[in-house]
């Protein structure tokens, strides 16, 4: 696909998946805050009619009364709104965005040959596999482990074992994929059982509850019970999915020799965080101390991380040393850049093959391959630190002048 039509598709796409996302998530956050902070109804009329908690809220200038039935209303209503596009236009739009940056473009964005030398039509198949086994390994454990004699159950054995697995994931992906890749990949892989929960088991579970009531017959509990757990999950899946989305913008962080351990950490920062809210609105509702610990284990992970990842200080240059000079910045853009960004190959419209064009792009070379860390792709032509640092000063001390 012709390089310019490939970008104006990643971010047309990139854009609507990060609107529907904004949707998902945020009626996500929205539901489990609801379901944490009901409070069981006063009025007997409400309790007669099945109502097991309400809420009162204030917003926008009106009062609203959310209530919610423990199992369903006597009646259905002629209007029931679904919630379920929002997570399947986000799930579609992503792959979409994978598809055109990642699978389409294997050779450079999935293949590290630095960390795995294979072809890219393997790595394409591989990264398939990763997001579907995950939600069969998950989804047996949610079966098998979380669900006792027809009751849902035993969460702190299905969170341990999806811990292990996703701490092993990302080390396998780190190992067969580059690194930006495999934190998205991650990302991906909890990002398609979150939607799988929704297609396989919240809204069919929905539909059935509907066509018991609809067919006269008791409505069994377990489907909304079953529903409640996924959407539990979901919620505890939805910050370390955002960080690992977010990370390939950030070079530094998956560039180690630990970044597996790197992901896992930044993952369960997120979990502790989110976990933190789901907690804070039930003891709010129970007049109980808010357990301000998980937040504060989210954030000492996330400053450990801060102070693990921070640069060495830069070597002292000697005193009366000259200052860099373009020839010199040029002579290393030549053998790290100019094989992507030369008058043949321009990428992301960029050619650095001359001097004056060097000069004309000085800060997008420095914020790219100083700063982020992002290029090289995959660093594939090895730039050093030595060579980094020789472009910082030149930018800091000339060409920012």
């Amino acid at each position: 696909m012709d390089t310019y039509l490939l970008d104006w598709a990643n971010l047309l796409l990139r854009w609507t998946h990060v609107i529907v996302a904004i949707a998902w998530i945020g009626s996500s956050f929205y539901f489990v805050f609801l379901d944490n902070s009901l409070t069981p109804p006063v009025d007997p009329k409400l309790k007669e009619q099945g109502v097991g908690g309400e809420l009162w809220a204030v917003h926008g200038g009106g009062f609203y009364n959310p209530q919610k039935y423990l199992v369903a209303p006597k009646t259905l209503p002629e209007h029931l709104h679904w919630f379920y596009w929002e997570s399947y236009s986000t799930w579609l739009s992503g792959f979409a965005l994978f598809t055109v940056m990642y699978l389409f473009n294997a050779g450079t964005f999935l293949v590290d040959r630095n960390v795995h030398d294979w072809s890219p039509s393997v790595a394409v198949a591989a990264a398939l596999g990763f997001l579907v086994l995950f939600w069969v390994f998950y989804d047996l454990i949610c079966r098998w482990v979380g669900e006792r004699k027809g009751e849902v159950g035993g969460d702190a054995i299905v969170g341990g074992l999806v811990l292990v697995y996703v701490i092993a994931a990302s080390w396998a992906a780190c190992q067969l994929f580059a690194g930006r890749a495999a934190f998205l990949m991650v990302g991906a892989m909890l990002a398609t059982a979150m939607s799988a929960n929704v297609f396989f088991w919240i809204i069919p579970g929905q539909r059935k509850v509907i066509a018991q009531m609809k067919a006269g017959r008791p409505v069994d509990a377990i489907h909304g019970q079953r529903a409640k757990q996924r959407s539990v999950h979901n919620t505890y899946f939805t910050l370390p999915v955002l960080v690992a989305m977010l990370s390939n913008h950030y070079g530094w962080l998956y560039q180690g020799p630990h970044n597996w351990a790197v992901l896992v950490l930044l993952m369960l920062a997120g979990a502790l965080i989110r976990h933190s809210f789901v907690v804070r609105h039930k003891a709010l509702v129970q007049d109980k101390r808010v357990p301000w610990e998980f937040a504060v284990g989210g954030t000492v992970l996330l400053l450990g991380l801060a102070v693990w990842l921070a640069p060495a200080p830069p070597k002292p240059v000697a005193a009366g040393a000259p200052p860099v000079t373009l020839a010199q910045v040029q002579a290393v853009v030549a053998q790290r850049c100019v094989l992507c960004h030369n008058a043949q190959v321009q990428q992301k419209n960029v050619a650095l093959h001359t001097p004056e064009l060097l000069q004309q792009h000085a800060q997008a070379v420095y914020q790219q391959a100083v700063v982020l860390k992002l290029m090289p792709m995959n660093n594939a032509t090895q730039i050093t630190d030595d060579e980094r640092a020789l472009i910082k000063r030149w930018f800091e001390g000339t060409a920012a002048k």
